[in-house]
Parts: structure tokens; sequence; C-alpha cells
């Protein structure tokens, strides 16, 4: 492809460093100059398979023709009004179609926003309105998000928590699943009890927030049974239960909600990421009489409902129709997990593989051993796979996760394509 001669990863990685910073991670030392679907080209004209996705993001793939052609559309008509200030019908539409599609037999209502943290934010905004109380139980490993009160939810410290303290108060964090590391849902529920007994009395917790897969967290699944007992709990004590979808919601799991697959209708749920296929966009949905708990002008932003986004994912929503994306989804999912599993057959260092739907991933241990967390060996693969032209990334509390995020909409031989790179990687560093 063409590309100018000036236009380097090295040097516009520099002018990165001098002009943007540090605070902004990078993952990558590469610059993009085109995507299409799950390939994408560098400035230097090198071609990648793009197994990250955007984070989740970009599950119709890179320029999908029909999200960029509603955009296009809407160029066309008008790009902002404030819906405070003037509403539009895109919002409206979108917001049926999002109610439609959430679970619950309930009347439900939907709110836009813009970034996935302030869903998360508003979410609690509306359990605080509700209930009449204050306070919030998260998980550990959990992520919700980087501004104050989703860091204080957030359950990692390094990088996002460090050095931005003091956090807003009546935050408490129980301890989430995971089998392979041996917690089971009954010692999950009972730090859900001991923050009862220890920390703050159940009649003023006004939510419980979890997501159904911890995304930065590292791809651990919650158990159906640990979401439903969840359930009776929030009921028992009168807590409203989110579920944060933002990085499983949009079809990622093989439903168009993860918390589908558990039965569970929570009271409140949170999307954004690739809801609108790359534009920026969030929701809370949920119970009509909870969404309405607050106040005209309690909820709201400048941007939040873009009729530009609004549009890009009334478009999503098609796709994810026309195409059966969310069957694709199970497919796909099927197809990474058999190839990682037979990874891990050859190398001791895979320790798990894991995941729902297509969103799936490995950790990995020193010489197999799930106490020795190998967070070098998951960046020496990563970097490996950049060097082979494959774009991955890492999670997970202790950094040893490699996560897979590719579009849902990859076709079989790219995804063989990729997967093959990985094994290569996993050769390459045994």
């Amino acid at each position: 492809m063409h590309r100018e001669p000036h236009l380097t990863n090295a040097t516009l990685f520099a002018r990165r460093e001098a002009a943007i910073p540090r605070g902004v991670g990078h993952s990558h030392q590469i610059f993009i100059a085109r995507g299409e679907n799950a390939e994408i080209w560098d400035v230097e004209g090198r071609r990648f398979v793009d197994f990250a996705g955007g984070i989740a993001v970009l599950n119709t793939g890179h320029r999908h023709p029909a999200v960029i052609q509603a955009v296009k559309d809407q160029l066309d008509k008008y790009t902002h009004t404030c819906f405070q200030v003037l509403a539009y019908e895109p919002y409206i539409e979108l917001a049926e179609r999002i109610n439609a599609k959430a679970p619950g037999d309930f009347l439900k209502k939907t709110l836009f926003l813009t970034t996935g943290s302030e869903a998360v934010e508003n979410a609690i905004k509306i359990a605080r309105a509700f209930t009449g109380r204050s306070g919030v139980i998260c998980f550990s490993g959990g992520y919700h998000g980087r501004t104050l009160l989703t860091l204080a939810m957030t359950g990692k410290v390094v990088p996002y928590k460090a050095g931005f303290g003091p956090f807003p108060a009546e935050v408490f964090h129980a301890t989430f699943p995971n089998a392979l590391h041996g917690v089971t849902v009954e010692d999950s529920i009972a730090s859900v009890e001991a923050i009862f007994k220890n920390d703050i009395e159940a009649r003023r917790v006004a939510a419980i927030i979890i997501e159904p897969v911890q995304g930065e967290g590292g791809f651990t699944v919650a158990p159906p049974e640990m979401l439903q007992r969840l359930r009776a709990l929030c009921d028992q004590h009168g807590i409203l239960m989110i579920c944060d979808e933002v990085q499983t919601g949009a079809g990622r799991t093989g439903t168009w909600f993860a918390v589908e697959q558990s039965g569970v209708a929570p009271d409140l749920i949170t999307m954004a990421k690739s809801m609108a296929g790359g534009f920026p966009i969030s929701a809370v949905v949920g119970r009509a009489d909870v969404m309405d708990a607050a106040a005209p002008g309690g909820l709201g932003g400048t941007y939040a409902g873009s009729p530009i986004a609004c549009a890009a994912a009334l478009a999503v929503l098609d796709v994810f129709d026309k195409e059966d994306l969310l069957q694709r989804s199970r497919d796909v999912g099927e197809r990474l997990t058999a190839a990682l599993k037979a990874m891990a057959a050859r190398h001791a260092c895979i320790g798990d593989v894991r995941g729902m739907g297509a969103m799936v991933a490995v950790e990995l241990f020193k010489n197999g051993d799930v106490k020795q967390p190998d967070a070098d060996l998951a960046r020496r693969i990563t970097a490996e796979a950049t060097a082979r032209g494959l774009i991955l990334l890492t999670c997970g509390t202790y950094g040893n996760v490699i996560r897979i995020l590719v579009p849902l909409t990859a076709s079989d031989a790219l995804l063989d394509e990729g997967l093959a790179i990985m094994a290569d990687c996993f050769d390459a560093a045994a």
C-alpha cells in the first residue's frame, strides 16, 4: 500500500513521547494507517492480524461498510444538538431496541452516555437515587473505569489506582470466584456477607456490581450459580444488582449480554465499547422504575448519545441480525478455544484456557505452577506476536493473561492465521 516516506513508527513514537503524557499507556509502538475488518496496516505499510479489536470495541470489525454508511448518512443531516436541548429520533429508536434486548420480564428504559466509566458512574447515581442508600460492593480483580468513583470500584491498584487516592467512600470489595485458584462461589458469597458484618450493614448498600466475565481482571467467568446467588442476596436485602457489560456486551460472549446465559435479570446493565462499532457511546439499561429515580437534569451529558454514535449503534444492531453474529461469536469461540487447548497440551506454561463465546484467554504460569504467574512470558509472547504480524493484548491481576478479542466478522482463514502465529510464538519461547 502507499505510504508517506517520512512517517515511520519510530518517528511518530518520538513525537508521541514529546507531546503526550506518559500516563497514557502504549501496548504497541505501532501507528495504524488503515484498518479493514480484522486486519490493519501501519504507517510503514506492514500488515497485521488484529486480535485486539480496539479492546473489545470492534466486534463488527474495522470500518464495517454498514456502520460507515450509516454514519455518512447521519453526517448529511446533523451531527450535534445535545439531546437535552434538541432531541432526535435515533436516540429513541436505539433506546427502544436496547430495551427489547435486555433480560428481565419488566419495563425497561435506557440512558446513553459516551464512555464506559460514565455508564458505570451513572448506574451508581441511579442506584443511590432509587434506594436512598450509599454503599457499593464490587469484586476483586474487577475493572470499572478511570474516574475517581470508578477507580474506587476497580479492584486493581497498579497501574489504575496508584497515586490517585483518596477515593470516594463506602465502596467495598468482595472476592470474585476463581476455580483455578480454589475460590468457590460459596467463598465469594461469604465474602459479601462478611462485608455486611465488618464494613457496612446491608440496609445501607445501594448496589452490588459485577462483571459476568471479568475483562481487565483476566477473562475469569462468573459461574451462573454466582450470578443466581447474588441475585437472591440482592433481593433479600433490597439491593440493586448491576452487571457491568462494558467489555462483554454487544454480543462478545455469544449472547447480546453475557448475563443472559445465567438466566439472571439484573436491575441495571452498563455497556459501551463495541455497541457502535468504534464510535463513542455507552449505555445504562434497566428497570424503568429504577431508571426514573433521578430527577430531570440529574442525568445526561453534552455529547451523551451523540447522533453519529446512535446511527452507528443502530447499524451494528442490524449487522448482528443480518450476519447472525451471535452464532458467529459462539463459532469463533469454539475455534479459538480448540486451537488454544492444542497449544496448552504442548506447553505446560499455559495453565488455563477459558472464556465465554469469542471472549477467550490463556493464563500463563512458570512451570505450570498456578502459584507462579508468568507476566514476563506474557509480555514476550505478545512482543514476538507483534514481530510476526499479530496484535495481542495482556490482562489479569498479575499481567499473565493473554486475551483474544478478534472481530467476530473475521474469516476462519484469518483466525487460523492468527492462531498459527500464536502457536509459533509459544514454540519459539519454549
